[in-house]
């Protein structure tokens, strides 16, 4: 069915259909032409079931806390404290797009809402100091990958809920690349300064105005404090720590900054609930294509065809990161990861290699595949905001995409550096 499936999937991307109707379409088709019908009902039972979770209701509950923050002016206390920190360097503005997505990375954990919000004000800016739009395209573009990986992280959560483990394990397994990803942007920067002839530093921030836009930031900077630590202190579940996020940042926004009004709510409430609307449909529709793909033993063949290739696990580590690189390119990374999680994380487990170990491979993996032409999402929006072509924005990222793989390769091969603060936490052994 899988064989199957894939092309008939991507015919449907091609005409234009929603993935959440290919995700269901296919496989439908599929039952019927070979005379399933009854197995089409469970398809389609299986979408609401998919999406009838505890653990799922994070994920509208963190939109709505990055929605809140956004409304609110918070981006721009975080791109004000930026600056102040590292505006000083070479292709300053630059480094501060960077830093800023590592920041609101901790606020929304979602590259498309990183987008949105940082480019629409960093993009202009960056321009207005000389860089070019392309330039700043593509950094915002590849920044906002961060956004998943560095916690809070909607994708973290998917994965825990489809794969049974410790939400706060991925959470803590995510800092370090996310922190790694960061860096290496910054570092591409600093190797193009001379390249596409970036602006010189601006001044230097005296420590009375770092001063004053640590203390602008501060509130919001607590956000991924009081979540982090309440989830590791046991005060409450990862699912309760989204709504505590949601509800500080309104309390934040309204009564401390006073920068959020009443007359906002309605429409935060309604762009969070959309958006959490899309996300959720694309989980349960995906949930019903994994209880369909079982029903074909198509997980067992796969393990059998990918076995076959070779029994060691450094050389099948390389091959899957390929396969996730090349299955990101077409598919968002929520679904992919529903889909192949529960075929390729058995495979992986059964040789020794650690779940939270796999689980930060093939979430970076595919979250970088949001960079990636065809169906990149960030590429998409990216060249929304900046009025550039997906081609010129896709083009212009190719060095960050560089050092994005490089990380990848790096955490594949080199599990502490994602499982030592989960290790230190208590939550791997």
């Amino acid at each position: 069915m899988l064989s199957l499936f894939l092309p008939l999937f991507l015919v449907f991307l091609m005409l234009g259909l929603p993935i959440v109707f290919g995700l269901v379409a296919a496989p439908a088709l599929l039952l019927w032409w070979n005379g399933q019908e009854r197995d089409i009902v469970l398809l389609y039972r299986n979408i609401y079931n998919g999406m009838d979770s505890f653990p799922l209701m994070a994920i509208p509950f963190f939109m709505l806390a990055g929605e809140l923050m956004n409304r609110a002016g918070i981006t721009l206390r975080l791109v004000e404290f930026a600056q102040a920190v590292i505006g000083h360097l070479r292709g300053g503005l630059a480094h501060v797009n960077i830093l800023s997505s590592m920041l609101f990375a901790g606020l929304s954990g979602s590259a498309v809402a990183d987008v949105s919000a940082l480019g629409s004000m960093l993009i202009p800016a960056m321009e207005k100091q000389g860089y070019s739009t392309r330039f700043a395209a593509a950094v915002t573009a590849a920044s906002s990958i961060i956004g998943p990986i560095i916690p809070p992280s909607g994708i973290m959560i998917i994965y825990a809920y489809v794969m049974g483990e410790s939400v706060a394990a991925l959470f803590l397994a995510g800092i370090v690349p996310g922190v790694m990803i960061g860096g290496s942007l910054m570092l591409i920067v600093r190797l193009l300064a001379d390249k596409e002839n970036l602006p010189q530093a601006t001044r230097r921030a005296t420590w009375g105005e770092r001063g004053k836009a640590s203390l602008n930031a501060f509130w919001p900077l607590m956000t991924p404090v009081i979540i982090m630590g309440g989830i590791l202190g046991g005060v409450f579940t990862p699912t309760e720590a989204s709504a505590v996020a949601a509800g500080y940042a309104l309390l934040i926004g309204l009564f401390v900054l006073r920068s959020l009004k009443l007359k906002d709510i309605p429409d935060v409430f309604m762009r969070s609930g959309l958006t959490s609307a899309v996300v959720l449909l694309l989980v349960g529709a995906a949930m019903a294509f994994k209880t369909v793909a079982s029903l074909s033993h198509t997980p067992e063949l796969l393990a059998e065809i990918i076995l076959g290739l070779s029994d060691n696990p450094l050389v099948l580590l390389f091959l899957i990161n390929i396969l996730l690189f090349i299955v990101g390119m077409f598919l968002d990374a929520g679904p992919a990861i529903i889909i192949l999680g529960p075929i390729l994380g058995p495979i992986f487990l059964s040789m020794g290699i650690d779940p939270v170990h796999f689980a930060i491979v093939m979430a970076v993996n595919l979250t970088v595949g949001l960079l990636t032409p065809p169906m990149g999402l960030v590429l998409f929006v990216t060249s929304s905001v900046s009025r550039l072509r997906v081609e010129t924005v896709a083009r212009a990222t190719f060095p960050f995409l560089l050092a994005e793989i490089a990380v990848i390769f790096l955490i594949t091969y080199f599990p502490a550096l994602s499982l030592t603060i989960p290790r230190l936490a208590g939550f791997v052994e």
